[in-house]
């Protein structure tokens, strides 16, 4: 989830900083002041939709770093860090990618993967993650996150982040656009579609169409989460491994699970809040790997 939350704020960040950038540059003004040009509009969304992805992409790794504290393992200095180096190298020779970076960092259980090229990644795991589990369930942990990798999770979301991002800019600057001639029309002024009112409605518009694409989002997240724990259960050789880590993680009795209990729900929060969670319930990934059986 960590990696996954920094990709999507760091992706808004970028987005905000152009678009007030290229406003003051007047960079919308030049494609909007013979009227709305959408040809031009749909390229400047374009340019700057999968700028900001990019950019959140290629710096992934070192924010994670940064925000998380994550300490990479140059020289083992325990025989946990040792066994964490060789588990990663042993997986990752498995799922045909180079050696990823391997780091810990202080927090409750959990890991994340992320990196923008799969022969350049980073692996972290923490120490909650460390000290609450066997070591079979660490290594699962471990193979998931290397799925992720080896599956390329981080480039698509990137192209995904960067779709939704253009359909933000885009239709943003299309409602900003009616709404300030709109007001010009009612004021008797006009300003060739950039008066203050597009400037807020797009801000506004933003903010909106971007919580609403983050749902969208969300949902290709939480479909990567389950190819990952399929790719870890094809690495480990079992789904069983990824059962245990997850019961322990989600502090459930594997066994209790109904034997059914393979649909794709929305995820494990409730009402509303469903739809932007980053990974879908626990308990219906331990049944998607059960179904493998």
């Amino acid at each position: 989830m960590k990696r996954i939350f920094l990709f999507v704020a760091t992706n808004i960040a970028v987005i905000a900083v152009m678009s007030i950038v290229l406003s003051l540059l007047g960079v919308d003004r030049f494609i909007s002041q013979a009227g709305l040009n959408l040809p031009m509009l749909l390229v400047f969304s374009l340019v700057v939709g999968f700028t900001g992805s990019i950019i959140s992409l290629l710096i992934s790794k070192p924010m994670a770093k940064w925000s998380t504290g994550a300490r990479v393992i140059t020289a083992p200095s325990s025989s946990t860090e040792l066994w964490l180096i060789d588990s990663v190298r042993k997986l990752s020779d498995r799922a045909g990618i180079a050696m990823p970076e391997v780091a810990v960092y202080d927090g409750e259980p959990n890991a994340f993967a992320t990196g923008a090229f799969k022969n350049s990644a980073l692996v972290a795991v923490s120490t909650g993650l460390l000290q609450s589990m066997t070591k079979e369930e660490v290594e699962a942990v471990l193979a998931h996150e290397v799925a992720h990798v080896a599956n390329g999770d981080m480039v698509t979301m990137t192209l995904v982040q960067g779709v939704v991002n253009t359909f933000v800019v885009f239709l943003s600057r299309v409602v900003g656009y009616f709404v300030d001639r709109a007001l010009s029309s009612r004021d008797n002024n006009n300003n060739g579609g950039q008066g203050i009112g597009y400037t807020i409605t797009v801000l506004v518009c933003q903010v909106v169409f971007g919580i609403a694409a983050s749902v969208i989002v969300a949902w290709f997240s939480r479909h990567r989460e389950f190819r990952a724990d399929a790719g870890a259960a094809k690495l480990l050789g079992s789904p069983q491994p990824m059962m245990k880590a997850l019961a322990r993680l989600g502090g459930i009795e594997p066994n209790s699970l109904p034997e059914g209990m393979a649909s794709m729900g929305i995820n494990d929060k409730p009402g509303f809040a469903a739809l932007f969670s980053s990974h879908p319930p626990i308990e219906q990934r331990i049944a998607a790997l059960r179904s493998m059986q």
